[in-house]
């Protein structure tokens, strides 16, 4: 049995990792459109371009990792070097420096983007993997996500939260900012690793050649369609994410006479928006664990992103929003619902390692982490660049000096783009899991 320290310990990386993720998701996107001068079509080509880049990727750290060998053991070397390549590169990703056209800038953000995903990935696939090798209990590993999503739960908050306050309305902000923040991805990931240096590992490494452990892996039918499904569901959330700024400097105003007034103004409305969000995450993590012991994690995923769409539909009815209160309450609801998203879907991947491990005798999570982060990688690709299409369609107007004027066409479709629209992808996702995924994992609990 894993000590509480160890379960927590491991959760303690994601902090320093979803650092990046908010950078990638939330602020790149906007950073290029609104502060560089680079068009919304081609903001989207260059986060996807460095997106699917990083797809590419991950099955190879993670099957060079499966075969790793070292007195730390097969994962610790990856991680301690990608905490510090992810680091730098996002430093330097925000530091373009003044003068330089819009192509120049884009093509800046797009090799040090590019840098930060290679050390994102390093820390990444390894991480995940000691999931499946540090226990083999499902309930050990709910725990173990509950902390790890608190813990990428204050990552966000730091990134999300603090990096705009500090960043303020210019682009040397955001690279003051990112300075000050860099050092929580090292400190946490390196933490992380001591905190699980004695926990229990697989230490002999795997010996198969790649196409062998990629079929392994894809044999795996319901682990195959849980990752396609999580993909699914991340397109959607990671549509919000893209926008989400945008939608706080065009879609929301505050007459100041509200209780988070004051909140808005020290921190700013995205900050706010953010935070709150951030805190119905963290709030909802005890919920998802007892819903997953209770109903099974399944039905607690469906239950989860079916409370998602209502809260969608209402911040829909809401915007845009003269006065910041209703969308706080909408945008707490909002991170609970997210914290579904977040914790179950990492619970149950690892069980399904299990059903290979004990059917093929070998220890291969490199690669199962690789191919469940694929799903999620080629989604968050695909988000930014399929925002910049709908609003490149919409016309909407892309600056170097901050907010600009947008026609009410353009302003109507990104409340559709950051509502309806993934709405909409999380009910497809919901069907398709209880109509592909639930049937067979019931197969497999009846052959054990």
């Amino acid at each position: 049995m894993l000590s509480m320290g160890q379960k927590a310990g491991w959760g303690l990386a994601d902090m320093g990792v979803n650092v990046f993720v908010v950078v990638k998701q939330l602020l790149v996107f906007t950073y290029l459109t609104t502060f560089l001068g680079v068009p919304p079509g081609a903001a989207g080509v260059v986060t996807f371009a460095v997106l699917g880049f990083d797809v590419i990727t991950d099955p190879i750290v993670g099957y060079w990792s499966d075969r790793s060998t070292s007195r730390w053991g097969r994962r610790m070397p990856w991680i301690a070097l990608g905490a510090l390549i992810l680091a730098a590169g996002i430093v330097a990703m925000f530091a373009v420096p003044q003068g330089m056209g819009w192509q120049a800038n884009a093509l800046w953000v797009t090799a040090f983007f590019a840098l930060a995903s290679i050390g994102f990935t390093f820390v990444t696939i390894p991480y995940g993997a000691m999931a499946g090798e540090m226990t083999q209990d499902p309930t050990e590993r709910s725990t173990m996500m509950a902390f790890r999503m608190t813990f990428a739960s204050l990552g966000l908050l730091i990134a999300g939260a603090l990096v705009p306050a500090l960043a303020g309305d210019t682009r040397e902000g955001y690279a003051r900012a990112v300075l000050l923040v860099a050092p929580v991805i090292v400190l946490t990931i390196w933490g992380m690793l001591f905190a699980t240096r004695r926990a229990p590992t697989i230490p002999t490494p795997a010996t198969q050649g790649f196409v062998s452990v990629l079929r392994l892996v894809l044999e795996n039918r319901p682990f195959a369609i849980l990752t396609l499904l999580y993909g699914v569901f991340t397109l959607g959330v990671a549509l919000i994410a893209a926008g989400l700024q945008l939608s706080a400097l065009y879609l929301v105003t505050d007459d100041g006479t509200g209780a988070l007034s004051g909140l808005a103004g020290a921190l700013g409305i995205f900050s706010t928006l953010f935070a709150m969000f951030i805190v119905g995450s963290v709030i909802s993590q005890p919920i998802w664990v007892l819903a997953s012991r209770r109903f099974g994690k399944t039905t607690a995923l469906a239950l989860g992103m079916l409370a998602y769409i209502a809260v969608l539909l209402g911040i829909r009815a809401v915007l845009p929003a003269p006065t910041l209160g209703p969308l706080a309450g909408l945008f707490l609801l909002a991170g609970m619902t997210n914290g579904a998203y977040q914790q179950v879907p990492w619970a149950m991947y690892p069980d399904l390692m299990d059903v290979t491990r004990r059917r093929s005798g070998t220890a291969i999570e490199g690669a199962f982490s690789a191919v469940w982060l694929f799903g999620q990688k080629v989604a968050n690709a695909l988000a930014p660049l399929l925002l910049g299409l709908i609003l490149s369609v919409a016309g909407w107007r892309a600056s170097d000096s901050g907010v600009v004027d947008q026609t009410p066409q353009a302003l109507a479709t990104l409340e559709i783009a950051l509502t309806l629209v993934p709405a909409a992808i999380f009910a497809l996702g919901i069907v398709a899991l209880w109509t592909l995924y639930r049937p067979r994992v019931r197969d497999i609990a009846s052959h054990r």
